[in-house]
């Protein structure tokens, strides 16, 4: 009976953290695709993030496409004066996630499908995608998603 409690108290520990545990942290294949390999060829985008004057953040481009099985390099460039980030998921991994966010607006990422940039730096992702459907890309830095920092990839 012991065994049991502290097996249903573990359970309700761990269960939360692994729901909203963003699928991009364990290298594996996601409904949106995979980690690409560096060392194959690959379309390279850039992707800007930025502010403007009258208080919008903003990705350029806002959206884009890509063919099923396509690696994309998405070069991203923070022409900001603040850090923002780049996760590429699923809408409702990224609402789940932006939620995480809120309660660790620190968390920093640096995982296949995320790259957190500092204003004036650079990072790179290569993605491959593997399904066809539309995905998102945003900056879940709380406010900034709000502000107008969310894209769309259609993969057809």
């Amino acid at each position: 009976m012991r065994k049991l409690i502290v097996t249903a108290a573990l359970a309700a520990v761990l269960a939360p953290a692994a729901a909203l545990a963003d699928p991009g942290h364990d290298g594996k294949t996601r409904a949106y695709g995979e980690p690409g390999d560096p060392a194959k060829p690959a379309r390279t985008v850039e992707v800007v993030m930025k502010e403007t004057d009258d208080g919008k953040m903003l990705f350029e481009p806002g959206s884009l496409t890509a063919k099923r099985g396509e690696q994309v390099r998405f070069v991203l460039k923070n022409e900001g004066q603040v850090d923002h980030e780049f996760m590429l998921a699923t809408r409702a991994e990224n609402d789940r996630h932006a939620i995480a966010m809120r309660k660790n607006p620190d968390m920093e990422h640096d995982d296949p499908n995320g790259r957190r940039v500092s204003p004036g730096k650079s990072g790179e992702i290569v993605w491959k995608f593997t399904n066809a459907g539309e995905f998102n890309f945003a900056c879940l830095i709380p406010g900034h998603r709000e502000a107008g920092m969310d894209g769309a990839v259609a993969v057809k």
